[in-house]
């Protein structure tokens, strides 16, 4: 497939005027301006006057987990009988058929990252897969496992010291996930010391541990449910006492602390900031505000968007980059924040976020700026294919 005539933000650099991409075998085989294109005989599709971009990631979400429609028949988000559960897949919870993966492509999002809950302090794994495709959800995996939910602040309290179970404060959250990675630590030693010497016997088999190893070891980013700059600071201090690879997802009152966060570097893969688009329904949300995002940005910070969905259907996650544009963000990031920015907080980078040549054939035309409250998605392709046309 051939897509030429099309402003095409490549989110590698500046935005081509009048461009084409090419395409074969799911991935981006050439880019560049009309003035360098070579006509050939593959499907040729004419965009003059459409904007195309990468297929839009959101970098967290509870889709095919928390389904729509459907009560708790459909919501596998919280295993709440366990505050550490690291073993958890969020691949086995997933439902393909889930109608908001439908309404997901339709608006242009190709990639989520997806999986359990904030209920407990360790929720699992989660999963960065593709909206569309085959209903056999392992053809539609880009990563699984892709990140390691942890969870501060007010969830956890609510999920268990309502019933009086710890945790019940902040200082249990965080003394549970210290004490799971340090198992994990000390688990991690005991088979290393056994395949160093045979005199040793290895541990008994643990999975929470087995599931942490990646973690602990830097190879699987750690994602922190964090809002208050409090937790978000818990957060980091975790991280950091581990060396953890980590992101920080919903950071509400991130820009409080914007300058801390700004010099923290490697490994700190960024904040996935949101639902913005919604209520302030607890206490927590108090300060939040469409502003955030570009204040981060300004001070250096990968910043991403997510919907949280269901907290705010997936077919918004545009208007939030809009509004977070209208706000202050600059329109170039406030792409980026949905597009490679999003890849770049869950390690995909490598094959989502951006047009350019090996990197999977997913993009998104659109009939006028992709911001304009009346713009209409003309066309999905996930790994070259069409998925939606309009």
């Amino acid at each position: 497939m051939v897509i030429i005539n099309a402003r095409v933000y490549t989110m590698e650099g500046e935005p081509i005027p009048s461009g084409f991409v090419k395409t074969e075998h799911g991935v981006v085989t050439q880019i560049g301006a009309m003035s360098d294109y070579t006509p050939d005989t593959g499907d040729v599709i004419d965009a003059s006057g459409s904007y195309l971009l990468p297929g839009l990631i959101d970098a967290h979400t509870h889709i095919g987990i928390w389904e729509e429609t459907l009560g708790m028949e459909g919501d596998d988000t919280n295993e709440g009988s366990d505050p550490a559960t690291p073993q958890l897949r969020a691949i086995d919870a997933i439902n393909t058929r889930d109608p908001a993966f439908q309404t997901a492509l339709e608006a242009g999002v190709t990639t989520v990252v997806t999986g359990p809950g904030s209920g407990n302090p360790i929720g699992g794994q989660f999963a960065a897969i593709k909206t569309g495709g085959s209903a056999w959800l392992d053809d539609r995996i880009l990563a699984a496992p892709a990140a390691m939910k942890f969870a501060l602040g007010e969830n956890p309290k609510h999920e268990y010291g309502d019933h009086d179970d710890a945790p019940m404060t902040r200082m249990a959250t965080a003394a549970i996930i210290r004490e799971n990675l340090s198992k994990a630590l000390e688990y991690q030693d005991k088979l290393q010391r056994a395949e160093e010497d045979e005199d040793c016997d290895p541990p008994d088999f643990d999975m929470k541990c087995e599931a942490l190893l990646p973690v602990i070891n830097g190879e699987l980013p750690a994602h922190f449910h964090a809002h208050r700059a409090d937790d978000i600071a818990t957060a980091v201090r975790i991280a950091q006492e581990y060396h953890l690879r980590f992101a920080i997802v919903h950071a509400t009152e991130a820009a409080f602390i914007r300058e801390p966060l700004s010099r923290l570097g490697d490994p700190f893969l960024g904040l996935i900031t949101g639902p913005l688009l919604g209520t302030r329904s607890k206490p927590e949300l108090s300060n939040l505000s469409f502003a955030s995002p570009g204040k981060l940005r300004e001070c250096g910070i990968t910043t991403a968007l997510c919907t949280d969905h269901q907290v705010i259907p997936e077919n918004y996650l545009m208007l939030c980059a809009a509004l977070a544009c209208k706000n202050g963000m600059k329109e170039q990031d406030a792409l980026a924040a949905i597009t490679i920015s999003a890849a770049r907080t869950a390690g995909l980078e490598q094959r989502v976020g951006s047009l350019a040549p090996g990197k999977d054939a997913d993009f998104v035309l659109y009939d006028r700026h992709p911001f304009d409250l009346f713009s209409r998605v003309q066309l999905v392709a996930i790994d070259g294919k069409i998925v939606f046309k309009s």
